[in-house]
């Protein structure tokens, strides 16, 4: 395999800590900690695209987690506010993340995984409901 097919492994990995790393935002906040999983999440895929290769797989690595992150956090949030717990949200898309990293050695899938997460998020969050009903919506007044 060439240089392209770790670039790519490093892109999906940095995608996977990104998602990661946005699932452990308290309780779904964009905002200021928002910006710090960000950081955390480019500083993990810089260090992965390192441990893989030299500079270009870094570089891929830390757009990954950029982009991993800026997927899940308005995900994470919006799951909050529909009433979900937090640790569930945090086991569903931290498993999520870790899937995501395990299917960047896939020729090809890392690319399209860094490229995917955000259009993803972008089409659940529009889709997206309110609030979950449940059994309520059965209750008598």
């Amino acid at each position: 395999m060439g240089s392209w097919y770790w670039i790519g492994v490093a892109a999906g990995l940095g995608t996977g800590a990104g998602i990661v790393l946005g699932a452990l935002l308290p309780e779904g906040r964009v905002g200021l900690l928002a910006a710090l999983a960000a950081v955390l999440a480019v500083g993990a895929g810089v260090g992965i695209g390192l441990l893989i290769g030299g500079w270009p797989e870094a570089v891929a690595g830390g757009v990954g987690g950029l982009l991993g992150v800026v997927a899940s956090a308005p995900i994470v949030a919006g799951a909050v506010r529909g009433g979900g717990t937090r640790f569930g949200i945090a086991a569903i898309v931290g498993v999520t993340g870790l899937v995501v990293a395990a299917l960047a050695f896939i020729p090809v899938v890392g690319y399209l995984e860094a490229a995917a997460a955000p259009l993803i998020a972008i089409r659940l969050r529009r889709r997206g409901g309110e609030r979950y009903a449940g059994l309520r919506i059965l209750a008598k007044d």
